[in-house]
């Protein structure tokens, strides 16, 4: 009968896995704590969504039976028409500037040509102005346009904003896609159209992802703009109606915290399959790299 070898321990050994246990412990708890945090505001709109206003004013934080589901449907026929406008400016100003930017960054990066540096150089400038200053200006083109008032008021201005930055992590991530891809495309007679449509589209499905994320997000916060350029309610977005709904229901509050949980949703939804390709995009690796 033979006895199976152990590593010997020593006190020192010992105290190293003791501490690193004791680290890691710490780092879950905070990571819980910041989570429970983060996750509180959603919580008590969830909570404060179905409650009456008498329940509301007696129990202000905890759960009050009954519940009532009914607030959900209030709040949804009124926030339905600001969701629809949000989407559509969201969808096609996504469109738009994931065209732009994504041609933009494939001349950039593999192309060279006079002025290539200036022009970039230009373009990355723009980041450095504050959308504040070009508000006046903005406006009053779109006025001498006729175009307030109508939903291009609302998409133009993203599309154009948002082309700055989709243009430079588009180059960016393009740049970082190898070389011997294309030469070896070119090799086989590729030309620049099949380059892109081959190549650099199936690849760039993370920035894309990325891209789409930060327009749709910018989209749904903005508020001014929308504010300043549309009167007409059906052309509202939620960030606007949420106002406008605020004031009509602004002593019911079950169906207006309702509403605010609705209006968050599909922000949430699209991060949840969006996720990986936000992550990667950001981190500038390939799909399947992570």
């Amino acid at each position: 009968m033979t006895l199976a070898a152990t590593a010997p321990t020593t006190p020192s050994g010992e105290r190293i896995v003791i501490r690193r246990g004791r680290r890691q412990t710490g780092v879950h708890i905070s990571l819980t704590v910041l989570a429970l945090l983060g996750l509180a505001p959603y919580l008590f709109m969830l909570i404060t969504a179905l409650k009456t206003n008498q329940q509301y004013n007696q129990s202000f934080w905890a759960i009050s039976f009954p519940l009532h589901w009914e607030n959900f449907g209030t709040a949804w026929v009124q926030v339905q028409p600001y969701l629809v406008a949000s989407l559509t400016v969201a969808v096609v100003s996504a469109v738009g500037i994931i065209a732009v930017s994504l041609l933009a960054g494939f001349v950039f990066a593999r192309f060279r040509f006079p002025g290539r540096t200036l022009l970039y150089t230009l373009i990355a400038a723009l980041m450095m102005v504050p959308s504040i200053a070009s508000l006046i200006p903005l406006f009053l083109m779109m006025r001498d346009f006729q175009l307030l008032n109508t939903m291009a008021v609302l998409i133009l201005p993203q599309i154009a904003g948002g082309a700055v930055l989709g243009t430079i992590l588009m180059r960016s991530y393009i740049e970082g896609i190898p070389q011997s891809i294309f030469e070896a495309a070119m090799l086989d007679g590729a030309g620049p159209t099949r380059l892109f449509r081959s190549i650099v589209l199936p690849l760039s499905f993370p920035v894309i992802g990325t891209v789409l994320l930060v327009t749709i997000q910018g989209v749904w916060n903005d508020f001014f703009w929308p504010l300043l350029t549309v009167t007409d309610n059906s052309l509202r977005t939620v960030s606007v109606g949420l106002l406008f709904f605020q004031g009509q229901s602004g002593t019911d509050f079950g169906p207006m915290f309702a509403g605010y949980l609705i209006a968050s949703l599909p922000l949430l939804i699209l991060f949840t399959f969006f996720s990986r390709y936000f992550l990667a995009g950001v981190q500038g690796g390939l799909p399947g790299s992570h």
